[in-house]
């Protein structure tokens, strides 16, 4: 129904620079950007609840996609034929879940407002269930329910895009660590291991690992403002999930299996644990801690980045009890 030579006017740039910022127009190296409708968006190819599917978007600092309007439906069904053709239908980010029969976008605007086209009869609310609406390649919009499983599309405009310079990424909330020439964020919202090992990919980064004395004193620091006497009665709370584990029961390793060589003074009670507890944490004296895995802690997440500019090297007071120095890295 649409026009065939429209997808000719589209330039889709994966960009690789990892430098590229609005001017260059670069958002995440896992968004396309599209330059007809001036937008980055990503399709998601793991089907999800249309909850879930809004969560994940929100997470990757972008908005689960609906069309502005005929011109971005245009564009994005073309490129959602060109590239992902065996996919048949998409979650957007409309319902009715705030109030029965009046649909609208997850910003709240009506759909008189923005692109509004149905397949015949719909929408029908089926079964007194259907809150939510996806949409299928030929742009008919249908409604259905929100625990159904699809695929969806992430959003981010290029006029919505910051970013944040000293860490060189999006992420505002990453802070720039001139010690280090890294950018960590400390999250504060208590997660299993594997479930913090995936937030922080969600936000293009990895769980921290100490990998010099020197860092070992700035997560320190970093993580003072989230502790108090009170917090430290709570042994879990005095504990941050770092990226290294021992779950394949081949020693203790980074995420991307490169062993760690650690003395055993490093470890919270001076020898490198055996057990069950397989997970790697630090103490918030800047020792690793063993840990099970299931357990939900704090964590740090942590953004490499390159730069020209020479990283500041200073002296660290003596802490006691201070991790003197892990090799290895991820």
């Amino acid at each position: 129904m649409f026009s065939k030579t429209l997808f000719m006017f589209l330039i889709v740039n994966l960009v690789s620079d990892s430098y590229g910022q609005r001017s260059q127009r670069f958002f995440r190296d896992d968004y396309n950007y599209i330059e007809a409708v001036e937008g980055f968006y990503k399709v998601h190819t793991i089907s999800q609840k249309w909850a879930e599917a809004k969560r994940i978007c929100a997470l990757e600092g972008t908005v689960l996609w609906h069309p502005d309007g005929d011109f971005e439906a245009q564009a994005l069904l073309s490129f959602w034929k060109q590239n992902y053709p065996k996919i048949t239908w998409m979650y957007l980010g409309i319902s009715d879940l705030l109030i029965e029969g009046v649909f609208q976008t997850i910003e709240g605007k009506p759909l008189t407002q923005v692109y509004s086209t149905w397949e015949l009869n719909e929408p029908n609310n089926a079964g007194g269930d259907e809150d939510c609406v996806h949409i299928d390649k030929q742009g008919y919009m249908n409604d259905c329910e929100c625990d159904a499983k699809y695929n969806y599309i992430c959003k981010k405009s290029l006029t919505s895009l910051e970013w944040n310079q000293e860490c060189n990424m999006p992420n505002l909330d990453y802070v720039f660590s001139k010690d280090t020439g890294r950018c960590f964020k400390v999250h504060t919202t208590p997660l299993t291991w594997v479930e913090a090992s995936a937030m922080c990919e969600v936000e293009h980064t990895s769980l921290a690992m100490i990998t010099s004395r020197l860092e070992a004193y700035h997560l320190v620091k970093l993580t003072e403002s989230t502790r108090s006497p009170k917090i430290l009665e709570n042994y879990q709370r005095g504990i941050y999930h770092l990226g290294f584990h021992n779950k394949l029961g081949e020693g203790w390793q980074t995420l991307t299996g490169k062993p760690i060589d650690v003395d055993d003074d490093v470890w919270y009670d001076n020898y490198q644990p055996v057990g069950r507890q397989q997970c790697g944490s630090m103490f918030y004296t800047g020792r690793l801690v063993n840990i099970d895995c299931e357990r939900k802690c704090f964590f740090i997440c942590e953004h490499k980045i390159r730069t020209n500019s020479p990283q500041l090297r200073v002296s660290s007071p003596e802490l006691p009890g201070l991790v003197p120095y892990v090799s290895g890295g991820i």
